[in-house]
């Protein structure tokens, strides 16, 4: 069943929001949790579900970067427009990441370094990924070309981050090296930032997979394309744990939980699976349903950046490292209805202004 034609692709939306949830309880507990639950199962679980949040975020980053290749050049767009396009929405991302950046440091200003003003978050790589998704549409005029160039991008960063994850950059300076491979003012990675190499791989991944579904649509066999594709990621997963588990590995330091190939397949494939049940689901619910993981979804950056404050910052609505599970999961079901009331002001808040510049 096709999902009905629209402005917003509502299994985006979905999709968007989902990594919203996931992203949410990731913070929470590992915020609020105290030393007891540290090696709890729990949080092992969360932590697990807590790797996916910022694939999704880029991999829909870079899918909406086709839908805005196919909508602008199906209006008469010339590749150097399309190409301007994305630069430029890259470099406003970026701003905002800078923004998101100084603001965080004054909330936190007495015991937050300077150093992380130039910290590397999931924002700063967002902007940086979609300038240089601009590459697609000025490198590549064909659909396959296109396909290949953003594969051949995605792999290009996952199989070089092994060998920057494990050097020391001191050419460089420390900001600089940062985006490179994580590191810090002592050089030395860290899993928790999110420097272009692998993270912007995500990016062309969502970008190639984009481009095949965006023809499909046109084509009307967008469900089908879809379902082959969750196949073709399904497959790579698989596949991933079968590399893994060779006797040789061709890097001399490997880790498959942070910087191995193999294990960006496998989120890879998964975020193909993702899109699949998303787009299965939007498909078969009635349209006229409302739903408040779409309405999260609508309104991304708007929640990832209120709910940090809450959930990390001094405005925290509990007490960070002092809290049990079952408390942390209240506080969690309270950031998420919060969070999806505000996404709904801030709709029909854009929704008022427009009625008002129309009339």
């Amino acid at each position: 069943m096709p999902v009905p034609h629209r402005s917003r692709l509502a299994y985006v939306d979905w999709m968007r929001g989902l990594a919203c949830l996931l992203m949410f309880q990731t913070h929470a507990y590992d915020s609020w949790l105290s030393d007891d639950w540290r090696h709890s199962t729990q949080l092992m679980y969360s932590q697990l579900l807590g790797t996916f949040p910022a694939p999704l975020f880029l991999f829909l980053a870079g899918f909406a970067v086709a839908l805005g290749i196919d909508r602008m050049e199906a209006k008469g767009a010339s590749p150097s427009e399309v190409a301007k396009t994305f630069a430029k929405r890259g470099g406003e991302i970026f701003g905002i990441a800078m923004l998101f950046r100084v603001q965080q440091w004054a909330m936190g200003f007495g015991w937050s370094p300077w150093t992380d003003l130039l910290r590397v978050d999931i924002l700063n790589t967002i902007g940086l990924s979609l300038a240089m998704a601009a590459i697609v549409p000025l490198a590549a005029r064909r659909l396959w070309p296109r396909v290949t160039l953003a594969v051949a991008l995605a792999a290009g960063f996952a199989l070089l981050t092994p060998p920057l994850w494990n050097t020391q950059l001191r050419a460089l300076p420390w900001w600089l090296a940062s985006y490179i491979n994580g590191g810090h003012t002592d050089y030395t990675p860290r899993g928790w930032f999110f420097p272009i190499f692998p993270w912007s791989g995500f990016l062309f991944v969502g970008v190639a997979a984009g481009l095949v579904v965006m023809r499909a649509r046109r084509q009307q066999r967008e469900g089908v394309t879809i379902v082959v594709l969750a196949a073709l990621g399904g497959t790579a997963a698989l596949l991933s744990r079968w590399l893994d588990h060779l006797p040789g590995q061709f890097y001399a330091v490997y880790n498959y939980w942070l910087t191995s190939p193999n294990f960006f397949l496998a989120r890879a494939g998964l975020l193909l699976v993702i899109l699949a049940a998303c787009y299965g689901w939007c498909a078969l619910k009635p349209g006229r349903w409302w739903s408040p993981v779409e309405q999260l979804g609508s309104t991304s950056l708007l929640v990832y950046w209120v709910h940090i404050e809450l959930v990390y910052g001094r405005l925290s609505i509990l007490p960070k490292h002092r809290v049990s599970f079952a408390t942390a999961s209240w506080g969690l079901a309270a950031i998420v209805v919060s969070m999806t009331l505000l996404s709904l002001l801030k709709t029909r808040w854009d929704a008022r202004r427009r009625e008002v510049g129309a009339a």
